[in-house]
């Protein structure tokens, strides 16, 4: 089990401005923003639900390459509501919502690239 990811991103506000647009149709919200005086070093953004920021991003030098990160969603509309938040924030497509039955029988995900060209991806686990 995870308690937390973390990214470096190469241009922080940016991406900052672009998670928060894009994760807001799946309920998870910028909920830490810690400044280099924060932290002593580097500038984070925290993302979560609740009281509990589990997605991280960083200005903590070059990104070193894409990674794939897969957040849940509770309905398919919430995938697609995710896809069309993050191309109006400047994602690009990387994966139109839709069916996956080769992962499973209701897996339905949306994927994009992030400003750093990361794979972020929303899925819906259930048939609805």
């Amino acid at each position: 089990m995870l308690d937390h990811v973390g990214i470096t991103v190469a241009d922080f506000e940016r991406s900052k401005v672009f998670y928060k647009s894009a994760l807001a149709p799946l309920a998870i919200a910028l909920l830490a923003d810690l400044t280099p005086a924060d932290t002593g070093a580097h500038a984070f953004a925290g993302f979560g639900s609740g009281s509990k920021p589990f997605f991280w991003i960083g200005d903590t030098g070059s990104p070193r390459g894409s990674v794939h990160v897969a957040f849940v969603a509770l309905r398919r509309d919430d995938v697609k509501a995710f896809y069309s938040a993050a191309l109006a924030a400047g994602g690009r497509d990387n994966g139109a919502p839709g069916p996956r039955p080769h992962y499973h029988a209701n897996y339905f995900g949306a994927f994009v690239l992030d400003p750093d060209g990361n794979n972020i991806e929303a899925v819906c686990h259930t048939p609805e």
